[in-house]
């Protein structure tokens, strides 16, 4: 059983950054991939960014503004999140699952999500 908990959503303006991170527990956190999803109201959750114990992949809308990082020692999993737009706006939520995951796949433990709100 894995526990995460996300923070670091806020309200902020375009162009702007912002970091989230998610505390993982209750398991050895090098066991799992692990990611960022986001979900904006009337829209679908998209996959955003995960990391595969240091191998990290992106979904075609935040490369190059976006970076998952995660710090094994500390069980934290944070995504750096540059040049936001008011498009970026959603809530955020991070989720685990044992294994090599890409992120269409089933990710079995999900966090409560912080939300990130960005004006124009």
């Amino acid at each position: 059983q894995v526990q995460l908990v996300e923070s670091g959503g806020g309200s902020l303006q375009a162009g702007g950054s912002l970091r989230l991170a998610c505390v993982v527990s209750g398991d050895r956190y090098s066991r799992y991939s692990v990611g960022w999803f986001r979900q904006a109201p009337g829209k679908e959750r998209e996959g955003v960014a995960i990391d595969r114990d240091g191998a990290a992949s992106y979904a075609d809308s935040v490369k190059g503004r976006f970076t998952i990082s995660r710090d094994n020692a500390k069980n934290i999993l944070y995504l750096q999140m540059n040049s936001l737009s008011p498009e970026d706006t959603a809530m955020y939520y991070c989720a685990a699952g044992l294994g090599w995951l890409r992120l269409r796949d089933h990710f079995t433990y999900w966090g409560q999500g912080t939300q990130v709100t960005v004006s124009s």
